[in-house]
């Protein structure tokens, strides 16, 4: 039981992370219909940004307490992203909207290979160790004495580190429910998903609209970047796509372009891959180890796009005449 409670903590903060990249795939895919593969690469910038930014204040100001200094790195890394992710719709994505669907694809392709490069030119290829910003000590949750059979004592805990990932992936999604259901902006970016011509009749600037879309998701993947650099202390030019990827997987799983799907979606995959690491080994005799997670989040896509293509909250979209 204490493994069982013990995975299915991870899996929400593993979840956490993939929901808050889920959104931004799902947003410009419902304002635009264009899967931004680009969008985990945003991630990495947010990381390496705020490496750049934190490890300037350790070796500047060494005594700075750790909650503002990530607090900082968080502070530079997300207009960086927002400032990038809206290069990148301008340049990259603008010019090939009224192109064939391919084009927009391969050119998302193309920007995640350069700025892979950029990183890999500015960083460095060499894994960084990122430096740390709040306790490690784990806060015991539950305790478990031991039983028979068992002559040792369990417990179930959680980090500082992971405990803020919970609190502000929560607040985030929170944040932008209200943002897209209350505010004039959401209610402009759900006027240009339904019909951008129209949205354009009733004084709405389509352009402005997408490039806040784009802006406002890549905000989320700067803050989800400094956390799992700060959860697993390393970044990497080539960290943002694995996340990606499976982040990508829970906005299908969820109903691409349905937010509350997103969010649905990179929690349930992120519980479904922590307790398929945390039972794998003991299904498969040990001849697949924790090592083999990865495998999950492209099992629950194959079986997504198979049985339900639409997603868990998605709708079938009927033709328009």
């Amino acid at each position: 039981m204490d493994i069982f409670i013990q995975q299915l903590i991870n899996g929400v903060v593993l979840g956490s992370i993939y929901a808050l990249v889920a959104l931004g795939y799902t947003m410009v895919y419902g304002v635009l219909g264009l899967i931004n593969f680009a969008h985990g690469e945003v991630l990495m910038v947010g990381a390496m940004v705020a490496f750049s930014a934190i490890s300037l204040m350790v070796g500047q100001y060494p005594d700075t307490p750790g909650w503002i200094l990530l607090t900082v790195g968080v502070m530079c890394a997300v207009p960086v992203c927002m400032a990038v992710s809206f290069s990148v719709e301008k340049l990259a994505y603008r010019p090939l909207r009224n192109a064939p669907r391919l084009a927009p694809l391969i050119s998302a392709i193309g920007v995640s290979i350069t700025l892979q490069t950029l990183a890999m030119i500015i960083w460095g290829r060499n894994y960084l160790i990122f430096p740390s910003t709040l306790s490690t000590e784990p806060i015991t949750l539950l305790h478990f004495a031991p039983t028979e059979g068992i002559d040792f004592e369990r417990t179930v805990s959680v980090t500082p580190v992971q405990l803020l990932i919970v609190v502000v992936s929560a607040s985030l999604m929170m944040a932008l429910t209200l943002l897209v259901n209350k505010s004039r902006l959401g209610r402009a970016m759900r006027a240009t998903a339904e019909n951008p011509a129209i949205a354009n009749l009733m004084g709405i600037n389509p352009n402005h609209i997408i490039s806040a879309t784009f802006v406002i998701g890549a905000a989320l993947a700067g803050v989800a970047g400094v956390m799992v650099a700060a959860n697993y202390a390393v970044a990497h030019f080539y960290m943002g796509f694995l996340p990606g990827l499976k982040a990508f997987t829970a906005a299908v799983l969820g109903g691409i372009g349905n937010i509350y799907g997103a969010m649905l979606g990179g929690l349930l995959l992120g519980i479904v891959e922590s307790l398929g690491a945390g039972y794998l080994g003991a299904l498969t005799g040990g001849f697949l180890g924790s090592h083999y997670q990865d495998i999950f989040a492209f099992a629950v896509l194959i079986l997504v796009l198979t049985l339900r293509p639409s997603g868990l909250l998605g709708e079938r979209v009927a033709e328009r005449a």
